[in-house]
């Protein structure tokens, strides 16, 4: 038996519930709920960690292949906001492809912020593919000790 690779082709074909999936992943967005669809077409969805530690948020996010020019950082909202566009490699003349996952396309993680945050000490890295973003919560937001007296 012998098997054969199917070509990839880039025609898209007719979804008759994609405008239903539009409207819902932007009640999803408004919500902070990002990527409940992650497999629309046109979407690329990094994988994202957020952390939480006594004095600040801590958010990574995977971008490879990426420049810090393709994407922005904005705090909106009381939420992080993560946005931009991962390009598409242009298909090349003589080459079938077999098989095409690597995903593009644009992207949005808005992750909100519970608490208040000092907006002037954010601080963004961006070091082998991966976008580290800290986010030190105001002071009125951090835990504080009270003393026992006996």
């Amino acid at each position: 038996m012998v098997r054969s690779l199917i070509p990839w082709t880039s025609r898209e074909l007719p979804r008759p519930l994609e405008r239903l999936e539009r409207e819902m992943e932007d009640l999803f967005d408004r919500f902070g709920f990002e990527g409940w669809l992650t497999e629309e077409r046109g979407r690329f969805l990094p994988r994202t960690d957020v952390a939480e530690t006594e004095d600040a948020y801590e958010v990574m996010i995977d971008l490879p292949g990426m420049k810090p020019e393709d994407f922005t950082v904005e705090i909106r909202e009381g939420s992080l906001w993560i946005s931009g566009v991962k390009e598409e490699a242009h298909e090349e003349e003589g080459k079938t492809y077999h098989r095409v996952e690597r995903q593009r396309g644009e992207f949005r993680r808005v992750i909100p912020l519970p608490t208040a945050v000092d907006e002037s000490k954010v601080q963004a890295e961006y070091v082998d593919g991966v976008l580290k973003v800290t986010v030190p919560k105001a002071e009125s937001a951090k835990p504080k000790r009270i003393e026992i007296k006996s």
